[in-house]
């Protein structure tokens, strides 16, 4: 069972980080990667990396036999499995221990019983834990699961019994609703799972989202470590953890506890897992999952319970006893987490890819940044769009609030599109300041999804200022030494450069007029007066007018990206003659992202209407409804099932209704 190299089954930050804790253990530590990792930094901090693939995880990550021939390759006696990927699988669990090799985690059977939904909740039920009503039997055929939702009554939750992460999972209120939402759900299931069983509950409306983090070693000790808020959800996926909950009391925290306790006792568990439940507003709860692995949010226990998750992982796997009993667990303070997503939030979230021009990760006392990315790394479509998990920690709640709204805004990510300021408005939410949120929090607090940043005056006088002052400074290198005051001069009066922007879809037409000390800019009939007081490693200090702005930019050419608070803007400026190919009429359907085409529902020659589904693509792990723009009839398909695309290939043609 001693081990002295850890093999890391995994990707991004929760490789570096196990990496991390198994190297300060004095363990050796192996990273696998593919061609799309091969500079991320997981791979650059491990004692030894092996290469398993290109990139879709069906030919890397989730390839068992790949990951037990690195182990083997390397002398690694053990394989930690993150989380995701093979974290769960019972199958993989069973190879690892038959390759006489030690799996950081659970026993196969566990994870088996524990994996699948519907069978979890039987266990539950025999073990006294609370359930949700539901239906969770064999039977999966579209007639008994519409009768059984009949006699559990409306809302109801449809649920993938294979998966978990919002996958295969749809809230429907109404009966006329329940046939599309089950054949979307087991489509979704089968092509994330390979499984299309599903389960029903009743919904519990406006509930908290409250799960228990519990330990277990092979000595028959098993504890808990106290709770963590996961209510404020998108889509069934976390946005924000924190830990203690916010409405938590001591003898609701002693029932949970214990609850989670017997669910872990239930099925002989070993290692880290969490027992997730439903609170509602009376303090009733139920059993909604157990994860049989270490949680994307463990972070925030860590840091209220002043533990090493991981270095306890991989204790109780070298045979040890826990190290603590209930007892002697205590929290301190509070924690927050929020996950830094390459999506955009003003475009229904959908997942962006592309290069990370800077990473500037925020630091400060309580601050921990869980990063699995570097600047100059590329974010590719194969994975989670997860770049990194933003942490805090205070003496209170409030305290850490605060230093999370200030590490979001201080942590910079240029080149791709992420949720900054998505995060940071949802950590400004009244709701969530006063710890009020429920899993019903982010509908309420954006019915009408979220805003796009818009461009202000001085944004726009920024970003020209900059596009010009990089201008000047390539000129100055190319002529030679001029002073400031000689380059640019002219005998004759000087005339305002108009130089024309685009911000998204937006065209800006300032004009700017060189000074030896900066720049005028007019945007509009407005004049401002801008110069650089610093400027260091993307760093800047500007002065506009009279007053004095912190800001991180990365400039080229033809773009300058800006970073202020927590707004992150790309400024373009329109090279002559250059055309945007993938412009479409709104009757053009193109793909917004790379994925895999699922599903394909549009035929030519039928009527639509704006809003009707055409296709499923799959991306970043998540499925996402292309819908019709416009009214009209189908011209042309031009994709099929099972195809591959890239960002602005064209699907499909619809000949718009006059």
């Amino acid at each position: 069972m001693a081990f002295d190299t850890l093999l890391v089954a995994n990707r991004g930050e929760i490789a570096a980080r196990v990496i991390r804790s198994a190297q300060s253990l004095g363990l050796r530590a192996v990273a696998v990667y593919t061609t799309a990792d091969a500079k991320a930094p997981h791979v650059a901090i491990a004692d030894e990396a092996v290469w398993i693939g290109e990139g879709p995880v069906g030919d890397s990550y989730l390839v068992g036999d790949k990951i037990l021939e690195a182990a083997q390759q390397t002398g690694a006696g053990a394989i930690h499995p993150g989380y995701g990927f093979l974290s769960e699988n019972s199958e993989f669990a069973q190879a690892v221990e038959g390759a006489g090799l030690t799996f950081i985690g659970p026993e196969p059977k566990a994870i088996l019983s524990m994996g699948n939904k519907a069978e979890a909740k039987r266990l539950m039920i025999v073990a006294g834990v609370p359930c949700v009503p539901g239906y969770e039997g064999e039977d999966q055929s579209d007639a008994v699961l519409i009768g059984a939702a009949g006699k559990i009554g409306f809302p109801i939750m449809v649920k993938a019994a294979a998966g978990g992460g919002g996958r295969g999972m749809r809230l429907v209120h109404d009966s006329a609703d329940l046939a599309e939402a089950i054949t979307l759900a087991r489509s979704e299931a089968e092509n994330a799972f390979g499984s299309g069983e599903l389960i029903l509950e009743k919904a519990i409306t406006r509930p908290r989202h409250v799960e228990i983090q519990v330990f277990a070693d092979t000595h028959g000790n098993v504890i808990h470590l106290g709770e963590r808020d996961c209510s404020v959800q998108r889509r069934h996926q976390k946005v924000v953890e924190e830990a203690p909950c916010p409405v938590m009391t001591p003898e609701l925290r002693g029932r949970m506890g214990a609850a989670a306790v017997d669910a872990a006792r239930a099925v002989d568990y070993r290692g880290a897992g969490t027992v997730e439940f439903l609170l509602d507003g009376y303090g009733a709860f139920y059993f909604l999952e157990m994860n049989t692995r270490l949680q994307v949010e463990h972070p925030v226990t860590e840091l209220v319970t002043g533990l090493d998750l991981v270095a306890m992982q991989i204790a109780v796997a070298q045979g040890e006893p826990l190290p603590l009993t209930q007892d002697d667990v205590t929290l301190t303070g509070h924690a927050i987490e929020v996950r830094l997503y390459a999506e955009d939030p003003a475009n229904d979230y959908l997942p962006a890819t592309g290069p990370i021009d800077l990473w500037q990760p925020a630091s400060g006392p309580g601050v921990r940044v869980d990063a699995g990315v570097v600047t100059g790394q590329e974010v590719s479509p194969f994975y989670d769009p997860m770049l990194a998990k933003l942490i805090a920690h205070g003496p209170t709640r409030e305290a850490a609030r605060a230093r999370l709204i200030k590490a979001v805004k201080d942590s910079v990510l240029l080149g791709t599109v992420t949720n900054s300021a998505f995060l940071a408005d949802v950590l400004g939410q009244g709701a969530f300041a006063k710890g009020e949120a429920t899993t019903a929090f982010l509908d309420q607090a954006y019915p009408d999804g979220f805003p796009a940043t818009q461009a202000s005056p001085a944004n726009v006088v920024l970003a020209l200022a900059l596009l010009l002052d990089a201008d000047r400074q390539r000129t100055k290198q190319a002529a030679g030494y001029v002073s400031d005051d000689q380059l640019g001069w002219s005998s004759a009066a000087l005339l305002p450069l108009h130089v024309p922007l685009t911000f998204g879809e937006e065209e800006l037409t300032p004009r700017a007029l060189a000074k030896p000390d900066g720049w005028m800019v007019w945007v509009g009939d407005d004049q401002f007066d801008v110069s650089f007081a610093d400027c260091r490693n993307g760093q800047i200090r500007a002065r506009i007018n009279d007053q004095t702005v912190d800001l991180v930019a990365h400039v080229t050419r033809d773009a300058v990206q800006i970073a202020v608070e927590a707004e992150r803007l790309v400024f373009r400026r329109p090279r002559p003659g250059a055309q945007d190919d993938t412009a479409a009429a709104g009757g053009r359907v193109v793909a917004p992202m790379p994925g895999l085409v699922v599903e394909v529902q549009a035929e030519p020659g039928v009527m639509v209407t704006k809003g009707d589904r055409l296709a499923v693509l799959e991306a970043m792990k998540m499925q996402h409804q292309i819908t019709a723009a416009v009214d009209g009839t189908v011209a042309a398909v031009h994709v099929k099932a099972g195809q591959q695309l890239t960002a602005g290939d064209v699907m499909i043609e619809i000949e718009e209704s006059e």
